[in-house]
């Protein structure tokens, strides 16, 4: 369960190497230009991408986190039941409801941009707009400038009609590939139909793989080389090459031939897809297009895990009487993780090499080939490039670097995290940061993050090979967060986000690359989460003011020192001024002696102190993450405090991020104890305050979240929480796949801590009123069976206070068969029901 954005975990959209920036709120960042009027209006229509509700996109979010347990519910009298089964109406007079907050009624516009490499050097900010079925390049320092590549809605070959799904264009601008029949595979994987276009002869169309028209539709994964003369694609777990040299009698040549059910190359399998690199991408091109690196990914030992789908068919066979069953290599807990290793195809020699069998690589004393992580490679230079590896348990750190012409690796650090008792976080964020004599940099170098007094701060790494900072760039009690965003090659200036001023804001600053004049980008003086888009050569930037007020967005000009408004959301400030939504207020609760926590308080409007409100506990806990921001959101919580005229809290206590390595890393080998503590203790206080309905405490959760609803519930007794929903849960952690949880856990054979971290004190449980249990049964990444061995267990104990719902053939984001409709309609009545029952 990762976390893409924290830490999540997020995530990034494939348009290869045209350095572009697809960014999704809240978790990613946003990225256009301010220009002439004209341009803008013009431009602004083109790239206009309207997002869902933030409510909806904030669950999706924690989706991206693959950690959830259960917990149960205690015993209800008749009386109660009855209560429960009754159903009355909502309103929705100028409140905040379920139907306008699922119709975009508080959904800000935010503008996106794909920059191009184009012009990189003097940076002229040259981008792809696509609306519809064009795309136009153009460029943020000549209005003037613009080149259609692509306009067609469709796609002919043979006689059969494509419809254009996505076009991802060469750096050079003379070819697109050209993406239809996307089939969905996991979270970031699919498959496709890819044809090559000529920009300057549209004509032209040819499938990428042309050898067998249906195997093209299996194609997984494409990569543009740097120089646009050729394309890296994985077909059937293989890598190919298809060159360019001559368009019309293009050349295909297969580079790998053993790839198949357990052998990956080039792309990820499940585990790796879903935890390490959070994309469908597993190969990377040299900055001059001579080398191609690729993880291959032994899958052979991996145990498969078989998910049952009941309402679909098999398409190819059209069976509906028996369920269609899907077979996935994934790695339990304690269970043999995939074997990975890195192979280079060098494009002149048209050679693949392996590193040597006595390479220091292959015979690293601490981490076994059999155990290791590859979690990063980023070239930095055009023939050598960085591996990441950890151990499986992630408290071992090692960086090789390995020199593609010479085959050979030299380790040039080596970290390890087991005498803070923390972990390493996998990040994607190391950047190569070139020579350039002309401006101070003698040798090549990169900018990576590293613990300074247990805080992440930038430092930067010159020469490569250097095992100790040059220069350490950031330091103090903040961190900083998915970063540097971006470095300006000319004035050695890096740009970076970070906790500086809050750790629920995110400002954006810029340092010299020697370390000196830290400035501010953003407005420090007013509260703020910013996200960025930066050009290529950071000249330009995309600035999205997220929170807390009304989003914006503006274009800054870093060099003129210009900026330009691109969007206010004049409509969604209309719709904030005519509703009567519920306020919102954010402050840090003592939760132990000299411990503070961030809290977030959603009270209805027209707020009465001398009443007394139900409270909802709206929870996800997990390492790492983060849901108190000062982002704008008008989400189900809000929802909830407005039609039900009740309080949501969330706190993040102990073991979620952004406070500093000492909170985050407590619950090392222990999830579920200090977190389900903290949510106690939170839950007491609250219950003591004077506006509090103390009988009306509830609390809920969706994947970890769903985890730490039932374990709260667990631990609490039904003391504090009288009731609670929790979403496809982790309930036992040896049910969760292995890399994401011994980074937090190590290995259940070293760690007896497992079945204290599971749901299993189940007469605790009879304490509480009454709980509901929900999950997808085609959930690949939080299994069904968590919450089947759970419910296995309630059997067993007699319990018989909770209800389920189940929805057949959802995945972890519960969204098939108009399912994710239904699942906020069930927890919003049934909420509804628990807090009339408890009066």
């Amino acid at each position: 369960m990762r976390i893409t954005g924290r830490k999540t975990a997020l995530p990034y959209p494939h348009w290869s190497l045209l350095l572009t920036t697809f960014l999704m709120y809240p978790e990613h960042k946003y990225r256009d230009y301010k220009r002439r009027v004209p341009l803008w209006q013009y431009s602004l229509l083109v790239i206009v991408l309207l997002y869902g509700s933030h409510l909806l996109i904030s669950t999706i979010n924690l989706i991206h986190y693959n950690h959830k347990n259960y917990h149960a519910h205690p015993v209800y009298t008749n009386t109660v039941l009855n209560d429960f089964a009754e159903e009355d109406s909502f309103s929705s007079n100028g409140t905040l409801n379920l139907e306008n907050w699922r119709n975009g009624t508080f959904s800000p516009k935010f503008h996106s941009i794909q920059w191009t490499e184009v012009g990189r050097e003097d940076d002229q900010g040259y981008y792809i707009l696509s609306s519809n079925s064009s795309y136009i390049v153009k460029s943020l320092s000549d209005p003037d400038f613009e080149s259609v590549l692509f306009n067609e809605s469709t796609i002919t070959y043979n006689g059969e009609e494509h419809h254009v799904e996505d076009v991802i264009v060469s750096n050079n601008l003379q070819y697109a590939l050209v993406v239809t029949d996307k089939k969905h595979n996991w979270r970031h994987s699919f498959f496709a139909n890819y044809w090559l276009y000529k920009v300057d002869n549209p004509g032209e169309v040819q499938p990428l793989f042309d050898s067998d028209l249906s195997l093209n539709a299996l194609v997984s994964l494409v990569h543009w080389s740097p120089d646009s003369s050729q394309v890296a694609f994985v077909l059937n777990n293989n890598i190919y090459l298809k060159h360019l040299n001559n368009f019309s009698d293009s050349r295909v040549v297969q580079l790998t031939y053993d790839g198949g059910e357990n052998i990956f190359y080039g792309k990820p399998d499940w585990v790796y897809e879903e935890e390490v690199f959070e994309s469908n991408s597993a190969m990377w091109w040299s900055p001059n297009g001579q080398f191609l690196s690729i993880l291959r990914t032994n899958d052979t030992q991996v145990p498969v895990y078989p998910i049952p789908y009941f309402v679909q068919s098999d398409a190819e066979t059209a069976i509906d009487e028996y369920p269609l069953l899907k077979h996935i290599k994934y790695p339990k807990a304690g269970f043999p993780n995939p074997v990975v290793d890195v192979i280079v195809y060098d494009v002149h020699r048209q050679h693949i090499s392996r590193l040597p069998a006595d390479d220091p690589f292959y015979n690293d004393e601490n981490i076994t080939n059999e155990e290791r992580l590859i979690t990063e490679i980023i070239w930095v230079g055009d023939s050598r490039f960085l591996t990441k590896i950890t151990n499986r348990e992630s408290d071992l750190l090692a960086f090789y670097l390995i020199d593609a012409e010479a085959n050979n690796s030299k380790l040039v650090r080596f970290q390890d995290a087991k005498s803070t008792k923390s972990w390493f976080e996998i990040e994607h964020n190391t950047m190569f940061i070139p020579k350039d004599a002309s401006v101070g940099r003698e040798q090549d170098g990169y900018i990576d993050t590293i613990d300074v007094n247990g805080y992440n701060h930038l430092a930067y790494f010159s020469p490569p090979d250097n095992p100790n900072p040059k220069i350490i760039l950031t330091s103090g009690e903040w961190e900083v967060v998915d970063s540097p965003s971006a470095f300006d090659f000319k004035r050695n200036v890096v740009y970076f986000t970070a906790t500086k001023k809050s750790s629920i804001e995110r400002h954006v600053y810029s340092v010299g690359i020697d370390g000196k004049l830290l400035n501010n980008v953003t407005d420090v003086s007013s509260d703020g989460y910013y996200s960025t888009s930066f050009s290529p050569g950071a000249r330009f930037v995309l600035l999205s003011h997220q929170g807390p007020h009304v989003p914006y967005q503006k274009m800054l000009d870093l060099v003129k020192g210009t900026e330009e408004i691109i969007e206010s959301n004049e409509d969604l400030k209309d719709s904030v001024s005519l509703f009567n939504l519920p306020d919102v207020k954010y402050g840090e609760v003592e939760l132990h002696k000299g411990v503070k926590s961030n809290y977030v308080e959603i009270r209805p409007k027209n707020f009465d102190h001398s009443k007394k409100y139900p409270v909802l506990f709206f929870v996800y806990g997990g390492p790492g993450s983060q849901l108190v921001t000062k982002t704008f959101s008008k989400s189900f919580q809000h929802v909830v405090a407005s039609e039900l005229d009740a309080i949501v809290v969330t706190v993040d206590g102990r073991g979620t991020g952004f406070r500093g390595r000492d909170y985050r890393s407590l619950v090392r080998d222990n999830l579920g104890h200090y977190e389900s503590l903290d949510q106690i203790k939170a839950g007491k206080i609250w219950a003591s305050k004077p506006y509090v309905d103390e009988n009306r405490l509830a609390i809920w959760g969706w994947s970890y979240g769903g985890y730490m609803t039932l374990k709260v519930l667990e631990q609490d007794k039904g003391e504090t929480f009288k009731y609670g929903m929790s979403v496809a849960p982790v309930t036992n952690w040896k049910f969760y796949d292995s890399i994401y949880t011994e980074r937090y856990m190590h290995t259940p054979q070293d760690n007896p801590n497992y079945y204290n971290s599971s749901i299993h004190e189940i007469d605790n449980l009879k304490g509480v009123k009454r709980f509901l249990l929900m999950h997808g049964t085609g959930d690949d990444n939080v299994h069904f069976q968590n919450t089947l061995k759970v419910l296995d267990l309630f059997d067993l104990h007699g319990l018989e206070n909770y209800d389920v719902h189940v929805f057949p053939d959802s995945d972890h984001s519960i969204r098939y068969h108009n399912s994710n409709v239904i699942v906020y309609d069930k927890l919003f009545h049934w909420i509804r029901r628990a807090f009339k029952a408890g009066k």
